[in-house]
This record gives C-alpha cells, structure tokens and sequence, in this order.
C-alpha cells in the first residue's frame, strides 16, 4: 500500500512538473532595444526610464518600493524597463515569437492595460497625485510606431 501511495505522489509531481508555465526570466531594457530601438529611445527620456534615480537611501534597497521603482522589484534593474509591464521576456524574444501577435501573447508577452499600470500608480506608500490612466496613456510611455 506504502508503495502504491509513493507512485500516486510520483505521478502526480510530474504532472504537475508538466502543467506548470515557465514565469520566464529577465533579459533586460538593453536586450529589447536591439529590436525595438525608437521605443528604447523614447522609453530613456521617461520618468519610468528614471524611477529607481528617485529612491534615496534604504529606499534603494527596500522591497516595498523596489517593487514600482525597478523591474523584477531589483536594484539590478533600474527603472520600469520594458518587462515591468510586458513581462520577463526570456520566453517571447526570439524575432520568430515576436512578429506572431498570438504566438508572444502565448509566450508570456502582457499587453499592459490600466490594471497594469494601477499596479504601482494607486495605492502607493507615498504621496502622489490622484492617477487617471487616461491622461497617462494620452502621454505616453514610449512610441509605438514599429
């Protein structure tokens, strides 16, 4: 019986080895540029290229505000880079996955929308002013023209 339980457990961890989806990994603002260099240009001259400069002192290293002020909540990568809000794009990067619109949404690519952006613009431990995502998106975050 012992036996029996073992392999039921066994089965069962590979099956559930099988069904879960790589969160996929970090490849950073540098990368993403290579292809998508006027959104690159454009996303430098941001605030969001420049939300880690904000953070003074322990700040720099608290988890609370590394979370909105660098992708993946790391100093290692200052700034709302591109993954912040499309994703890690370890699994969508390859030119291939990226001119199929479907295939990068099936790869882990986010199109980011206003509960996207909310995410760090409300609710904030800080004081900022009230967030209207529609204003925001009237300004922009990079260009998008290919």
């Amino acid at each position: 019986m012992r036996a029996r339980n073992l392999i039921v457990l066994a089965i069962a961890a590979i099956a559930l080895s099988v069904m879960t989806v790589s969160a996929g990994e970090y490849i950073t603002a540098a990368k993403c540029k290579m292809c998508h260099k006027l959104q690159y240009t454009s996303w430098e001259g941001m605030a969001h290229a420049k939300a880690f400069d904000k953070l003074k002192g322990d700040e720099a290293s608290n988890p609370e505000c590394l979370k909105c002020h660098a992708t993946g909540g790391s100093a290692e990568m200052p700034g709302v880079q591109c993954e912040a809000c499309h994703g890690p794009g370890s699994e969508y990067k390859s030119m291939k996955i990226m001119k199929d619109h479907d295939a990068s949404v099936a790869a882990g690519l986010i199109l980011p929308d206003e509960a996207t952006c909310k995410g760090c613009h409300e609710g904030a431990p800080h004081e900022q002013a009230a967030f209207n995502y529609a204003e925001a998106v009237k300004k922009g975050v990079h260009e998008h023209k290919e």
